[in-house]
């Protein structure tokens, strides 16, 4: 029985040997999940990325388009404060509705229409579609696909 037991405990010591994958396959697997994990932490972090860098750009337009109008509105409140004043309001009357004062002579001066030219068509819309494949991915990247406006 003593030669029975160790031939059985030879194959079982062959047997675990062969079916033990080798050192070369497991190092594989562990790469290949590691870098799994590398890219969803990527792409989890170029999402964020790319809402705050639209939203950014969001908050900048926003912020000029308020400097803009409030330069125009400044503008208006000039014009509302000049109105006010009898000189501006005789300087509009007589530009815009040729209105004289009692004994004065109105001229009207006609300048000759110059011949239309015609105009030249405008630059052809280029559609993001005809852009080349690095500059999608990195409108994608930066957030620039987001935001239509610019």
């Amino acid at each position: 029985m003593g030669a029975v037991q160790r031939e059985l405990m030879t194959e079982t010591l062959e047997r675990t040997t062969e079916t033990a994958p080798p050192r070369k396959q497991r190092w594989g697997w562990v790469l290949a999940v590691v870098l799994l994990g590398a890219l969803a932490l990527t792409v989890s972090g170029i999402l964020p990325f790319r809402q705050l860098v639209s939203q950014q750009r969001q908050i900048e337009h926003t912020q000029d388009q308020l400097a803009a109008l409030e330069r125009e509105n400044q503008l208006l409140s000039e014009d509302i404060e000049m109105l006010g004043t009898d000189a501006e309001i005789e300087r509009i009357a007589r530009e815009q509705y040729g209105l004289v004062r009692p004994g004065e002579v109105a001229y009207v001066v006609v300048v000759p229409r110059e011949p239309t030219v015609a105009e030249t068509p405008p630059d052809p819309v280029v559609r993001s579609d005809e852009r080349a494949w690095w500059q999608r991915v990195w409108d994608f990247v930066t957030g620039d696909d987001i935001n239509a406006d610019g």
